[in-house]
């Protein structure tokens, strides 16, 4: 079993897993790619567009970070995903504004910063503009970044490259709600001008500090918000002269303030990241075996000490050989006539019967108010 967060920065949301204290760069968690689309399915799983890990540092930093897409592939780095992360850290170690971490990335050390007013501004290091670095086979055009035309579905776009430490294709249009953007972000994605695919950005320009995109990306498909995109779209348009060096992105899930530093070259990007819940997933061998265990389909050659088995307290929703109702009975009650939960379900149904709905909300909004305020009291 092991605990995780949910935070989302613009509706781009993940699962945040802690393993600074393993002692191992590489711990997983036990994550494989099938578990993780199985975590980020939103009908069958926890939902989200990537798991996240902060794990020890391997390269000089404070921590290190890796980011798994919802489809279980690793792509380099997520602006959206490391402003939750900073957000996640500062909420696990009780930090105040002006806390900055050092964290290790395949993009490279990035450096976000928790402001007064509870957002994350982060330093994003400087664009890519060089064709092999972001890769793709576009040349450099008069704008001084990878430029050019593609046809898709027999329509051509004007487009641009830039990286971020991970490829991003902009494409400006007049209208952006006008897209089609499952269409054409995904053949974008995979177009032959991005060996290692692309995230796809159609924008608009309102004007040249006001900018609207829509984000494909690459590994989840529409997603309501991109931070290194939103950096990326920022550079393309302000080297092609439509926009400012900085300017606020209006992406499906709110804005972000983008800056392109004129002096040192490096991209800051300003945003919000919030925690959405906790919770933990049970291993799925115990689960297997409890349920096994339960039903009384023990096979022959395995006796019940060779199951999981946990001493547990009368009335606790577990019996006392570590049947956990929450999972094992998730579909129904399987032992209807021995229920190990039935002193508890008896309780809750008398609660529920000698309490006024109002009384009920009260308890409901104390239960949240303290375990808010242990939240951010932990550690301080």
């Amino acid at each position: 079993m092991f605990q995780f967060s949910k935070y989302q920065g613009l509706g781009n949301d993940f699962l945040m897993l802690d393993g600074r204290q393993s002692g191992d760069t590489e711990f997983l968690f036990g994550l494989t790619p099938d578990l993780v689309v199985q975590l980020c399915d939103r009908r069958f799983g926890v939902g989200g567009d990537g798991v996240i890990l902060a794990l020890p540092p391997n390269a000089g930093g404070e921590l290190r970070m890796r980011i798994f897409n919802a489809d279980g592939t690793e792509p380099e780095m997520c602006g959206n995903g490391i402003r939750c992360l900073a957000r996640f850290l500062a909420d696990c170690d009780g930090d105040g504004p002006g806390r900055t971490w050092q964290i290790d990335t395949l993009a490279g050390r990035i450096v976000p910063e928790l402001l007064p007013d509870g957002t994350i501004r982060v330093d994003m290091g400087a664009p890519f503009l060089n064709p092999s670095d972001i890769p793709t086979t576009l040349e450099v055009g008069e704008a001084r970044l990878p430029m050019g035309e593609l046809e898709i579905d027999g329509e051509r776009f004007a487009v641009a490259a830039a990286g971020m430490g991970n490829p991003h294709v902009v494409v400006p249009v007049d209208a952006v709600a006008e897209i089609d953007l499952d269409r054409f972000g995904s053949q974008l994605e995979v177009h032959p001008a991005f060996p290692a695919k692309t995230n796809v950005h159609f924008v608009e320009v309102l004007s040249p500090s006001h900018l609207v995109m829509r984000v494909w990306e690459r590994g989840a498909g529409p997603t309501l918000a991109c931070g290194t995109g939103a950096c990326a779209t920022l550079v393309a348009c302000h080297l092609l002269g439509l926009s400012e060096r900085t300017a606020r992105l209006d992406l499906p899930g709110g804005p972000l303030q983008i800056h392109w530093d004129a002096i040192n070259g490096k991209v800051f990007m300003d945003g919000p990241a919030e925690h959405v819940f906790d919770g933990s997933i049970p291993d799925p061998a115990a689960v297997a075996a409890a349920r096994q265990q339960a039903a009384g389909g023990l096979r022959s050659d395995h006796s019940e000490a060779d199951l999981p088995a946990v001493e547990q307290p009368q009335g606790s929703g577990r019996s006392e050989k570590g049947i956990d109702c929450s999972t094992v009975c998730a579909n129904g009650c399987i032992r209807p006539e021995n229920c190990p939960s039935e002193a508890a379900r008896a309780k809750v149904a008398e609660l529920l019967n000698n309490t006024s709905l109002d009384d009920l909300v009260t308890i409901a909004t104390n239960s949240l108010e303290s375990r808010t305020r242990a939240r951010f009291e932990r550690e301080t």
